[in-house]
């Protein structure tokens, strides 16, 4: 018989999916993973051992929602004892520690190991999976596998390069040596990071703009961990960043000459020569174990496959992705790349497959229709909440009211919901409140240490939707169609419960919206 769910990877993403349908009963599900246990990436990556997810075990609360806002590593799980934080202090943990927290989640789920899958082709309605001499067939193939392979961009003699997989991370295998490092990311700056006492010269090249995380506020740009590079660029101390195109590389003598085309410079070309060059170029989606009966449309320079608004592939039915892949609805803007993003928006696949397939309404609580007890649940909500709170701008809590009846649903995609909406037999709502946390109008093109720049006052909820920072935003739909935007105050401690700021505005626009015609 075929399964309902099959999941390949047993990393983070293919653990939580598992997790989720075995509390929920659903147990004709099976997950493949082609190592010998969970979490093998985690084995080699990141290459020098130091997470950058932030581990804060001493938050001042014992709100367990709360503080998975600054637990960026645990999978959501009901037992206490599985989570991360428990398992070191270290705010930016080693990555062994990942290993042995990722096999004590996996205990008691459906987890074949030594199962690497080598084809993945459809048969009618079914997707049949061959592992060695094995075949699995599922109704439902879930592709948790991440970016495996590296990305290798269409450079003449790129193949010199030594990939960020190979590479040396002893520094004194690059004494005195020059080395150029191809990449702008944080995988780039961590090496020259690890590099930089023993080189002679180091130049990092790409180009794109160095963007730092703390002004985009997107995780996966420079962190400031790993940016000390760039004190020894602006400080004059031999290292450089090139902005610019690497035209080719080629062999000369024991080095290598590099032609590199500078973009702040008319596109001035130099050939530039170095002992060692070394691609720092990211990752991307291997896709080449499906054959054409069900290959998946690839985006993003072909790094990552295609998908719709429920993490499905755009050109192959019930094929779904997980994890880090999923990164393409909210690329480089949100947090879907990382465990702190994805685990909820796992959670959400689940509640989508629920429906989908076995016609399960979306969870919700039945409110008072009125604007006080939404008003209400919505003010409790976005105080407490951790999965608007890492998944701005993507996952929305959803309040739908209909005559005498109003529903609280959390954690809705907010794509997801204006293609699907959340109606019901016994609940066909006209009103509907969108509820996010949201970082203001270019929020990325300010600096935030810059002190001449004025801040929207904390006390004033008519400037709110003016604000940077992260805040509460509610919208209004009526018959699906959004019609009004409530922005709540921004606040210093994200609290957003003050009567007269946040509490009374948010009331009365709830108020006006049901009244409206």
């Amino acid at each position: 018989m075929p399964l309902d769910y099959l999941i390949v990877g047993a990393g983070p993403a293919g653990l939580q999916l598992a997790a989720l349908l075995e509390a929920d009963g659903r147990r004709d599900y099976l997950v493949l993973e082609g190592a010998s246990r969970p979490g093998a990436f985690f084995e080699r990556y990141p290459r020098h051992r130091t997470l950058i997810s932030i581990n804060k075990p001493h938050t001042g609360t014992t709100d367990p929602e709360l503080n998975l806002r600054l637990d960026w590593n645990s999978l959501l799980s009901d037992d206490p004892e599985l989570l991360f934080t428990r398992y070191t202090e270290r705010y930016f943990p080693h990555a062994d520690v990942m290993l042995t927290y990722l096999s004590d989640f996996a205990r008691g789920l459906r987890v074949r190991y030594d199962t690497r899958v080598t084809r993945i082709h459809r048969n009618g309605d079914l997707f049949q999976v061959d592992a060695g001499d094995q075949t699995f067939t599922a109704r439902r193939l879930i592709v948790a596998t991440g970016v495996s392979k590296t990305y290798r961009p269409d450079i003449p003699g790129f193949e010199l390069a030594e990939g960020y997989d190979e590479m040396s991370v002893d520094p004194r295998d690059f004494l005195d040596q020059r080395v150029l490092i191809i990449g702008k990311g944080n995988s780039a700056f961590e090496t020259a990071d690890n590099l930089m006492e023993t080189t002679s010269v180091i130049h990092v090249a790409g180009p794109s703009s160095v963007h730092l995380a703390w002004r985009t506020h997107y995780v996966g740009h420079l962190r400031a961990v790993n940016n000390n590079f760039l004190d020894t660029y602006q400080l004059k101390s031999a290292n450089a960043i090139l902005d610019g195109t690497v035209k080719s590389i080629e062999r000369d003598g024991d080095g290598f000459r590099v032609a590199f085309g500078f973009s702040r410079a008319n596109e001035v070309v130099k050939e530039l020569y170095y002992d060692r060059v070394l691609a720092c170029t990211g990752f991307r989606f291997d896709a080449s174990v499906f054959d054409d009966s069900c290959r998946p449309e690839l985006t993003v320079r072909d790094r990552f496959p295609a998908q719709t608004e429920a993490w499905e592939s755009t050109n192959v039915p019930g094929l779904y992705f997980a994890g880090t892949i999923s990164q393409v609805r909210d690329f480089k803007k949100s947090t879907n790349g990382f465990i702190h993003g994805f685990r909820y928006a796992v959670r959400a696949l689940h509640k989508i497959l629920e429906r989908t397939y076995a016609g399960v309404p979306w969870p919700a609580d039945k409110l008072d229709a009125t604007p006080e007890a939404v008003t209400d649940a919505i003010i409790a909500r976005v105080n407490r909440t951790s999965a608007l709170w890492q998944q701005f701008s993507v996952l929305a809590d959803v309040v739908t009211v209909a005559a005498g009846d109003a529903r609280y649903h959390d954690e809705v995609p907010v794509d997801w919901f204006a293609t699907h909406g959340l109606a019901t037999a016994e609940h066909d709502y006209r009103h509907a409140f969108v509820v996010t946390l949201e970082y203001g109008p270019e929020h990325d093109q300010v600096d935030p240490f810059d002190v001449t720049v004025s801040r929207i006052a904390q006390d004033v909820p008519g400037q709110a939707h003016d604000a940077a920072y992260l805040h509460p935003v509610v919208r209004h739909y009526r018959d699906g169609t959004a019609v009004a935007t409530h922005h709540l105050a921004e606040n210093l401690e994200n609290r957003w419960d003050r009567p007269s700021v946040h509490v009374e505005p948010l009331r009365e626009f709830v108020a006006r919206s049901l009244t409206e015609a």
